[in-house]
């Protein structure tokens, strides 16, 4: 049953790449930092680790905010059961792109709705397996210097240079790659009520 009083939607995270995502929706929406610590658990699978950031992300917003719906969302790197998060610089970024050339990465990008008041929480995950190029250490330069991707999960920003790194990616949510499943987003956003295609309702 959808809500017959306005409900606030909040994006838990300070990411432009979700901010545009979002956008696209065409949902008034407002942003708030999670602020919370990202470091893995000791053996926690890059699956396991995205979900519970993406979970830990909209509580952490939604304890401020109990009667928003609020959207949290994370995406690791799985190398072989490997994470790899964001590199930070460029040394951390040229030490991913050689241990990923030539390999399979899956990228794990979970995405959590959560309504305190009405004790709505999901989470889901869309998983997009990449299969990268053998780049040699020349082409990663150039890309790092042309792109410095150095907020992105393993250094990967395909909606720009980085889909050169590319020799092919598979998924059944083509914007889970650069930072939100929005088709896992607004089956959520619906079962927490949301109308998408009659926001005017809603807001």
């Amino acid at each position: 049953m959808l809500h017959t009083s306005p409900r606030k939607l909040i994006l838990g995270s300070t990411s432009a790449y979700r901010r545009e995502l979002l956008t696209r929706l065409r949902l008034p929406f407002e942003i708030a930092s999670p602020e919370l610590d990202e470091t893995p658990l000791t053996n926690e699978s890059p699956r396991d680790l995205a979900c519970r950031l993406a979970l830990a992300k909209a509580h952490a917003v939604a304890e401020k905010f109990p009667s928003a719906v609020v959207i949290g969302s994370d995406q690791v790197a799985d190398l072989d059961g490997q994470p790899l998060g964001k590199p930070g610089d460029h040394e951390h970024a040229v030490a991913q792109l050689r241990l990923m050339r030539g390999k399979l990465v899956v990228f794990q990008t979970a995405v959590a709705v959560v309504c305190r008041d009405s004790s709505f929480v999901e989470v889901d995950l869309a998983a997009v397996r990449v299969k990268f190029l053998d780049l040699s250490d020349a082409q990663i330069e150039a890309y790092l210097r042309a792109e410095t991707p150095y907020d992105c999960a393993g250094s990967a920003k395909s909606e720009g240079l980085g889909i050169a790194l590319l020799e092919s990616i598979e998924s059944d949510d083509p914007t889970a790659l650069i930072g939100l499943p929005l088709i896992r987003t607004c089956r959520l956003l619906r079962a927490a009520g949301l109308d998408l295609l009659s926001p005017q309702e809603m807001f």
